[in-house]
């Protein structure tokens, strides 16, 4: 495959990538893009059994787990082991494992977000994590997410697998200011959280601007209307899709008509070859080809659904979206999405606080844009009070100068 591969400011091909000498089965820590492609490349042309992620989202405990599952761990830093380290000839870092075992021939470990607690495995294969298989337009697509994720398989894949997929990787201390480099490298095509697009509308509008998008993606969190809209105010004549795809279930429900939520005549669709999507219990439920190892037939995600005029709306985890203030339940996520409605709101992120005789009340941190005047509590809660039901209107609203996220892309509204 020619396509073209832009990492560290070079412009290589698959072909030029190094060649590592990886043991079987081994878990790579990536510490920059380059090393991520050639752990990717390596596994399609040999089938070496993998488990590909950033060197920051697995610490001791991880590493000792991971060890204790058969797995070699290799990172190009020879300190990231300390002396329990042995170094290869081509100088990779392998930590060996302390329960050796056969590789599985072909299998491809990923880890969950960690979310809700500690990363999990989920196993699947370079065919499971490639799910657009359709002929496509050129794209030259840009490429920011964490190394090994689900989404950083979705896009590479499609460059590994389609002709005429270009990619452009970012480094974690290229993300800030990501434009200068996909307009640099004629990125046509971007995948990002909602948080990735809220930080580049946030901090240089015009800079994003420049960028010629035709393909805008969104993914990883709740995707609300506010952001869809402001990402159409500068994008007009681009194509703005989002995805809801997990490690568990894989890419299960693709959106591109430009609203928050999917159309509720979807729900329990039953489609071949095509996910299945449910709702029991204000729970999304998914069946899907797209699955991990174990996962077959309907998952319950643990993400809340709730449907609103039409659409189904993903506000949130189960565990975190619900906050009972006084006996009456509050969505975070709806809430959250009134707030970034207003017109000078970059981001919000809304939670319960403990609370004498309610029990809880809404709080919620919100990050103003930089246009107009300056943004008050005040001003918030009003906005509120005309949109919401009283006992759903934040009653602490903190301002915060930056949008905050994590290494995931995620901020964790």
């Amino acid at each position: 495959m020619d396509n073209r591969v832009v990492v560290g400011g070079s412009v290589l091909t698959w072909r030029d990538l190094p060649e590592p000498g990886l043991p079987d089965p081994v878990a790579v820590l990536a510490h920059s893009a380059r090393d991520a492609l050639a752990a990717a490349r390596h596994h399609a042309v040999h089938g070496t059994e993998l488990l590909l992620a950033g060197a920051g989202r697995v610490d001791a405990g991880l590493r000792d787990e991971l060890r204790a599952a058969g797995f070699a761990l290799t990172a190009a830093d020879p300190t990231v082991f300390g002396d329990q380290a042995v170094v290869g000839g081509d100088g990779t870092v392998v930590l060996v494992p302390t329960r050796p075992r056969p590789a599985e021939p072909g299998r491809l470990w990923l880890l969950t977000s960690g979310t809700t607690g500690r990363p999990k495995r989920v196993g699947h294969t370079l065919e499971s994590v490639t799910t657009v298989r359709g002929a496509q337009p050129g794209r030259t697509w840009l490429c920011p997410y964490a190394p090994g994720t689900y989404a950083w398989w979705q896009v590479v894949t499609l460059a590994l697998t389609q002709p005429g997929q270009h990619l452009v990787l970012v480094e974690p201390e290229q993300l800030d200011d990501w434009p200068a480099l996909a307009a640099a490298h004629g990125v046509d095509a971007a995948s990002g959280t909602p948080t990735f697009w809220r930080r580049a509308l946030h901090r240089d509008p015009e800079a994003l601007a420049r960028v010629p998008l035709r393909q805008l993606t969104l993914g990883g969190e709740p995707v609300d209307q506010a952001v869809l809209d402001r990402l159409r105010e500068v994008f007009p004549a681009a194509r703005i899709s989002w995805i809801y795809a997990s490690s568990e279930v894989g890419a299960a429900i693709v959106v591109h008509d430009g609203q928050a939520g999917f159309p509720v005549e979807w729900l329990d669709r039953a489609a071949p070859g095509r996910p299945t999507i449910g709702l029991r219990d204000s729970e999304l439920v998914v069946t899907s080809p797209y699955h991990g190892v174990g996962l077959a037939g309907p998952v319950r995600t643990g993400d809340r659904a709730q449907v609103v005029d039409g659409r189904v709306l993903i506000t949130g985890r189960l565990d975190t979206d619900e906050i009972n203030v006084g006996g009456s339940k509050v969505s975070a996520g709806l809430v959250r999405d009134v707030l970034t409605a207003h017109p000078r709101v970059a981001w919000a992120r809304v939670t319960g606080r403990r609370a004498p005789l309610l029990g809880h009340m809404v709080v919620a941190e919100v990050v103003p844009d930089a246009t107009g005047p300056d943004l008050d509590e005040a001003a918030l809660v009003r906005w509120c009070t005309d949109r919401l039901p009283e006992y759903a209107v934040p009653r602490r609203i903190r301002l915060r100068a930056e949008i905050p996220v994590k290494e995931t892309l995620k901020s964790d509204v």
